[in-house]
């Protein structure tokens, strides 16, 4: 008995919230994918276009069949929209371009923290390897 007072009260939460009907309401509180769900509710809230279940759902579908939003690299999560054409991976593992899609991708996101790769004269990793570590800094201190 409480399941269903509670789906009650989801269901008229989401209608007065989003403007929806009842039928939508059931769909969008059915819906099989939680990440989705969010995402549709959102697109429900934000798009004043978007006023049923349906019309949020063929707007998701083409934004996940749109190319651009294809990921082009695992590792940093950056999509094809996102491809900096100014260096050769072209995606955010890239640190050292100082191209303007990496600029515009770091103020979006707040990572203004440079992250070093190794040294830039003498090429050494920042691994905890005693032998391959930077000594740049020592023979300036010992030539001074």
């Amino acid at each position: 008995m409480p399941k269903d007072h509670a789906r009650k009260n989801d269901l008229a939460h989401l209608k007065e919230s989003l403007g929806i009907k009842h039928a939508c309401a059931i769909a969008l509180l059915d819906h099989p994918d939680a990440d989705e769900r969010d995402t549709l509710e959102r697109y429900l809230a934000e798009y004043v276009d978007i006023n049923t279940y349906r019309e949020a759902v063929d707007h998701l579908r083409q934004e996940q069949a749109d190319p651009r939003n294809q990921v082009l690299c695992e590792t940093c999560g950056w999509t094809n929209g996102m491809v900096c054409p100014e260096c050769a991976k072209g995606c955010g593992c890239e640190y050292q371009c100082t191209g303007w899609r990496h600029e515009e991708m770091r103020a979006a996101t707040g990572d203004w923290a440079e992250r070093s790769d190794g040294c830039e004269e003498c090429g050494a990793s920042d691994s905890e390897d005693p032998y391959g570590a930077c000594v740049c800094n020592d023979e300036e201190e010992q030539a001074a």
